[in-house]
């Protein structure tokens, strides 16, 4: 699987997950300019996404991350802790950006109390640094990530500052604004918001393009 030559401020990032939240990250990475490959549970999914987007797909999640500087989890919420486990010795200096949120199969709560799954991924991914991010925007906005010309803003979580830099830089390529939270204590707080936002879509029948924005003085 051959790779394209960077140019500055591009990155290689592996996506794992070809369903909307990772054919959603994949096209505005690629739009980005970033290089992009995508692997899922079925390759022919990851094929497919990958043709529509413009990445490319690999044949597993152990060849897509190899080389890549973020990796980002796009994978059913409950999941992502055995895949960060799997991967994480193959992620050499990766960063890893949980964007999934672990939802019970029934979709009316989260599958966990008392922690996140973003800390649970963390747990499994041993010393690759874990960073909660893009759970708190829907799929549908990764295109689209303005409101009225302001950029959506992307909460980010965890405990690492030279990972959470690299993916708000990440964030920023892609036309958001990013706000670092704080620790990955704070992705809880993050994966409450989301589940919110989730259930507002799915019980009053909105269209998947809420967003939730701090506003207001900062200092």
């Amino acid at each position: 699987m051959s790779r394209q030559p960077l140019q500055e401020g591009d990155m290689r990032i592996a996506i794992i997950g070809a369903g909307n939240v990772g054919g959603g990250m994949a096209g505005a990475a690629v739009a980005a300019g970033h290089d992009v490959v995508l692997s899922a549970a079925h390759p022919d999914r990851a094929r497919a996404t990958a043709e529509a987007t413009g990445a490319r797909a690999a044949e597993g999640n152990t060849v897509a991350v190899e080389g890549a500087q973020v990796v980002v989890l796009a994978v059913p919420g409950v999941d992502a802790p055995a895949v960060a486990a799997e991967l994480a010795p193959t992620l050499g200096g990766a960063v890893v950006v949980d964007a999934t949120n672990p939802l019970n199969e029934a979709y009316s709560d989260l599958a966990i109390t008392g922690t996140s799954g973003a800390e649970a991924v963390q747990q499994a991914a041993g010393a690759v640094p874990v960073v909660k991010a893009f759970n708190t925007v829907f799929a549908s906005r990764y295109a689209a990530p303005t409101e009225n010309g302001t950029p959506l803003q992307v909460l980010l979580a965890g405990n690492d500052s030279d990972a959470k830099a690299r993916v708000a830089e990440l964030a920023t390529s892609l036309g958001f604004a990013p706000i670092d939270v704080g620790g990955l204590r704070l992705a809880r707080s993050l994966e409450e918001i989301a589940f919110l936002n989730i259930t507002l879509n799915a019980t009053k029948g909105w269209s998947w393009q809420s967003a939730f924005q701090l506003v207001g003085p900062t200092a």
